[in-house]
C-alpha cells in the first residue's frame, strides 16, 4: 500500500517513515525542506534498507497538490506532519502559520474527499488543552482558548477535519495529540535537527552538554510543583512514530468506531525540567551548566497525558523510559557534532 507522508524528512516524520517501511508500506514523502534536510533520506535508507520516493514540494501551492494526487491516484492514506511548529514564531508571524498549517490542510482534504475511500492521520498536539483543569489530561478534557496562533492552528485543524468527515463518510481520520516527543532513533541514523536556537528543552540540553550553547536557562523554579519547575510528558519519538503506524492500520482495517477519532500520545507520566536535566546528567555522566531564569509568558504549569484510550482502543503503549530517550538524544547530538 502506498502512503503519503507530508513533512516526512522532519523529526517525527522521518521516524514514522522508517516504521512504515519496516511494516512493508510503500512511502512517498513530500517536504519543502524549510525545516529539514534531504540528507535525512540517507539515514532512513541506512535503517530500513529502502529508499522512499521523495518529492520536494511546497504544499501551499494548490496546483502542485492537485497535480501530485493526479499522478499518484493509488495513495491509500496520508500522514500529515507538514506544518510550522514554533510557538514564539507563530505569535510574531500568525499569517504564515495560518497559511501553512490550515491552507495546506484544506488542499489535502479537498483531494482526499474526491477519492472513493481515504485515510488521514493528523499530527495534532496537547497544546489544544492549554492549562488543563486536572491531571492527567484525557481526550475529553475541554479544549481551552489557544495560547498562541500555533496552538490555534491545531484546534482549528481538528475542527476542519471533523467537519469534513461529517459530510464525507468515505474519509476516515485520526488526530494524534502528542505531548513532548524527544530522542532519536537508537541506530543514531536520524534524530532531531533544530535550525538555529532550539525552541525545545531536550535539544537545548544536549547542545549545552556538547558545548554548542554556553548555558541552559530553566524558566522559573517557583511553580506549584514538587521542585518548582514545569512538568511535561516526554515521550520517545520512536514510540510516537509507531503510534502513527498503529493508527493508520486501524483505519485501513476499518476498526475505527467513528470516521473521526482523537487519541493522546504520551507516557502518562509527568517529568519536571529538573528531572529531565538530572536524567541527562545520569546518561551522559556529566554535569549540565544551567541557571534559573524568570518564568516565560504562556508556559503552562503542567501537562501530562491520560493514555488509557490509546492503550485500550489503539492497542498502543509507550515503551521507552525518559532515560532511554535522553540517552538516544545525547548519542545523536554527539554524532552530528563529531
Amino acid at each position: 500500500m502506498k502512503i503519503l507522508v507530508t513533512g516526512g524528512l522532519g523529526f517525527i516524520g522521518s521516524h514514522t517513515v522508517v516504521e512504515l517501511q519496516n511494516k512493508g508500506f510503500e512511502v512517498v514523502i513530500i517536504d519543502n525542506l524549510s525545516n529539514s534536510s534531504e540528507n535525512v533520506l540517507d539515514g532512513i535508507v541506512a535503517i530500513s534498507g529502502k529508499k522512499p520516493h521523495f518529492e520536494k514540494m511546497d504544499l501551499r501551492d494548490k496546483s502542485s497538490v492537485q497535480n501530485f494526487f493526479a499522478n499518484h491516484d493509488d495513495i491509500e492514506g496520508v500522514i500529515h506532519f507538514a506544518a510550522s511548529k514554533a510557538v514564539g514564531e507563530s505569535v510574531e508571524n500568525p499569517l504564515l502559520y495560518y497559511e501553512n498549517n490550515l491552507g495546506v490542510l484544506v488542499y489535502l482534504l479537498q483531494q482526499l474527499t474526491q477519492k472513493d475511500s481515504a485515510r488521514f492521520i493528523f499530527s495534532s498536539s496537547c497544546t489544544v488543552y492549554g492549562q488543563a483543569d486536572s491531571m492527567p489530561i484525557t481526550e475529553s478534557a475541554p479544549v481551552k482558548p489557544a495560547e498562541s496562533p500555533y496552538g490555534n492552528t491545531k484546534q482549528v485543524g481538528e475542527e476542519i477535519i471533523k467537519d469534513t468527515c461529517k459530510v464525507n463518510p468515505s474519509l476516515s481520520a485520526i488526530a494524534l495529540r502528542y505531548f513532548n516527543p524527544i530522542g532519536a532513533h537508537p541506530s543514531v541514523e536520524i534524530g532531531e535537527l533544530p535550525i538555529g536556537v532550539p525552541q525545545n528543552l531536550v535539544p537545548f540540553i544536549t547542545q549545552t552538554g556538547v558545548g554548542l550553547r554556553e548555558q541552559l536557562s530553566v524558566f522559573g523554579d517557583d511553580y506549584p510543583t514538587e521542585d518548582g519547575t514545569c512538568i511535561r510528558d516526554y515521550i520517545h519519538v520512536v514510540d510516537v512514530a509507531k503510534a502513527h503506524v498503529v493508527a493508520l492500520e486501524r483505519l485501513l482495517e476499518d476498526k475505527n468506531q467513528e470516521n473521526f477519532e482523537v487519541f493522546n500520545l504520551g507516557t502518562g507520566k509527568g517529568s519536571s525540567v529538573l528531572e529531565v536535566i538530572h536524567s541527562f546528567e545520569q546518561v551522559s555522566g556529566q554535569k549540565l551548566n544551567y541557571k534559573v531564569a524568570d518564568r516565560r509568558p504562556g508556559d503552562v504549569i503542567q501537562a501530562y497525558a491520560d493514555t488509557q484510550k490509546a492503550n485500550d482502543v489503539l492497542g498502543w503503549k509507550a515503551e521507552s523510559s525518559l532515560d532511554d530517550a535522553m540517552k538516544s538524544a545525547w548519542d545523536w547530538e554527539q554524532k552530528i557534532r563529531a
